[in-house]
C-alpha cells in the first residue's frame, strides 16, 4: 500500500515572518507547529505534494485542478513582494486525477485550459503552508481547489487521489489548507458569532479523534455560524487517508480566527515519523505542554531559526507574576543547555522565560549554539524558583530543595531532583564547583523550592 502523509495547515499570511514582522509572534504557536510539520514532511520525503486550497479559483459544482507545468506566487499583495515561491507541477498526477474524476462523472475543470483562471499562479492558501513545509520548492505539487459540492463528493475526491497515487506508485503528502472559524471575537474580520468557539472545539476534537466521517455530520447551522474556510479540505483529507491516526500539533485563535495544525497518517507511519530516530517526538508543540514550556519553545524556535526575539505580549496568571526561572534543554538523556536567574530580572515571568530560554539555547558556555536541526528533538523544562531561605547542611534534601552556595561575591546554584545527585554532599560540591569556590572556604547556604514544568 502506498504510504501517504496528511497535514492540516492554517494559512494566515501574518504568520509568515516577512509579512507579519513582529506581529507574527501572535501566531507563534502555529508557526512552531508548521515548522514541526515541515520536519516530519522532510523525514517522510514525498515524491509529490497534493495541496487543496480554499483560496484557489473555485467553482460551485466542480473541482479545479491545475496542470500548468510550473506554479509560483509571492506575498506581494501582503507587502512582501520580494519573497517568491516556485514549484514544478506533477503534471502526470494532475492529468491522471482529472481523467479518473471524469470517469466517475465528478465535475472537474483543467485550470490550464481557461486563461481567466490564471493557471500557474499560487494563492496564499498554498503559499503560506508551503513557506513552512517546502520553501525551497524541492517537491513537485498538484494544486486543486475545493468546491461547493456535497461533503460526500469531497470525501470521494480524497479516495480517488489515493487511487491515483497507488496507480502511479507515488509517495504523496496531502496538505489540507484551511482555517477554522473566522468569528471567534467581536473584532474578527468576519464578525462575531457566539457559536464560533463551539464549532472550533467540535472540529478539533473530531480531528484529534481521527473521526473524519464526523466532520461531514457537523450541524449545518453550526458550520454556517462559524464562517469557516477549511472544513471541505479536511473532509477531503479524510477520504485520502481513511482510518488514520492523528496528532493535533497546535490550535490557537488570535485575531478572531481559529488556526489548527495537525498530522494525519496510518498509525504505524505516524509513530515512525514521530519517534526520536525520525527527528524526535520531543520538541513537538502540542496540547500536553505546559504554558511556560510552550512559551520557552516558541522563543527558542523563533530565535534559532530567525534570530528574532518574540514579544510575549500582555500576560496574566502565572506568566504575569515575577520570579526567577531556569530553562533546561535536553536531547535524549543528554543536557543541551541550562540558564536561569535566581531572582526576577524582568517585569514578568513570561519575559524571564523568553530571555533565559534563548540564553540556554545560545549562550551556555558548555555547549555550542543550538542548531535548527536540533529543535525537533528538544526536550524543555522550566523551573520557577520560590524565594530562597537560609539553610544549614542538615536542612538540605537534593530530591526536594535546590541549593545556593555563596562565598564573598561568588554564588553557585544547583536545581533539585537531578539525576545522579543523591546526597547533600554531592549537591553542595557541584554548586561550589560551578561558582569557583574551593573546598574549605567559608560558605553560606540557602535552599529553595521550585515548580517544575514540562
Amino acid at each position: 500500500m502506498t504510504e501517504i502523509l496528511g497535514i492540516i495547515a492554517p494559512h494566515p499570511p501574518i504568520m509568515v515572518p516577512v509579512v507579519g514582522g513582529r506581529d507574527a509572534d501572535v501566531t507563534s504557536a502555529s508557526a512552531a507547529a508548521m515548522h514541526e510539520a515541515g520536519r516530519v514532511l522532510e523525514a517522510f520525503s514525498p515524491q509529490t505534494v497534493v495541496i487543496m486550497s480554499p483560496h484557489s479559483p473555485a467553482a460551485q459544482d466542480a473541482f479545479i485542478i491545475d496542470t500548468a507545468p510550473h506554479a509560483a506566487g509571492s506575498f506581494e499583495q501582503f507587502g512582501a513582494g520580494g519573497t517568491r515561491l516556485s514549484y514544478a507541477t506533477d503534471v502526470e498526477f494532475a492529468r491522471t486525477l482529472l481523467s479518473e474524476l471524469e470517469a466517475e462523472d465528478i465535475n472537474v475543470i483543467d485550470r490550464a485550459q481557461f486563461p481567466s483562471l490564471h493557471s500557474g499562479v499560487l494563492d496564499h492558501g498554498v503559499l503560506v503552508p508551503m513557506s513552512f513545509l517546502d520553501p525551497a520548492g524541492r517537491w513537485p505539487i498538484v494544486n486543486l481547489s475545493l468546491s461547493w459540492l456535497p461533503y460526500e463528493v469531497h470525501h470521494r475526491l480524497g479516495q480517488v487521489i489515493t487511487g491515483v497515487a497507488a496507480r502511479l506508485g507515488r509517495r504523496i503528502a496531502f496538505v489540507a489548507s484551511g482555517d477554522c472559524s473566522h468569528r471567534l471575537k467581536p473584532e474578527a474580520p468576519a464578525g462575531f458569532s457566539p457559536r464560533a468557539a463551539e464549532f472550533d472545539r467540535t472540529l478539533v476534537n473530531l480531528v484529534a479523534a481521527g473521526d473524519f466521517d464526523g466532520l461531514m455530520h457537523i450541524e449545518p447551522a453550526l458550520v454556517e455560524a462559524a464562517g469557516e474556510c477549511g472544513l471541505r479540505s479536511f473532509v477531503t483529507l479524510g477520504g485520502v487517508i481513511p482510518g488514520a491516526a492523528t496528532r493535533v500539533l497546535s490550535y490557537e485563535g488570535p485575531w478572531g480566527v481559529g488556526y489548527m495544525t495537525a498530522l494525519v497518517a496510518e498509525p504505524a507511519l505516524l509513530d515512525r515519523l514521530l519517534t526520536p530516530d525520525a527527528g524526535g517526538k520531543g520538541g513537538m508543540p502540542g496540547s500536553d505542554e505546559t504554558e511556560p514550556v510552550a512559551l520557552a519553545r516558541r522563543a527558542i524556535d523563533a530565535y534559532v531559526r530567525e534570530h528574532r526575539v518574540i514579544d510575549p505580549g500582555p500576560v496574566e496568571g502565572l506568566l504575569g507574576t515575577r520570579a526567577g526561572a531556569f530553562v533546561s534543554l535536553h536531547r535524549g538523556h543528554d543536557l543541551r543547555g541550562c540558564i536561569g536567574t535566581i531572582a526576577p530580572t524582568t517585569d514578568s515571568l513570561a519575559s524571564e522565560i523568553v530571555h533565559n530560554a534563548i540564553q540556554a539555547a545560545t549562550a551556555d558556555p558548555r555547549f555550542p549554539e543550538l542548531a535548527p536541526s536540533e529543535l525537533a528533538g528538544l526536550d524543555i523544562s522550566v523551573d520557577v524558583l520560590h524565594e530562597p531561605e537560609p539553610a544549614t547542611f542538615d536542612d538540605l534534601d537534593p530530591s526536594r530543595f535546590g541549593v545556593i552556595v555563596t562565598a564573598d561575591w561568588r554564588r553557585g546554584l544547583l536545581l533539585p531532583d537531578l539525576e545522579g545527585v543523591d546526597t547533600p554532599e554531592q549537591q553542595v560540591s557541584i554548586a561550589m564547583s560551578k561558582a569557583g569556590i574551593s573546598p574549605g572556604e567559608r560558605i553560606r547556604l540557602e535552599r529553595f523550592l521550585v515548580d517544575r514544568y514540562h
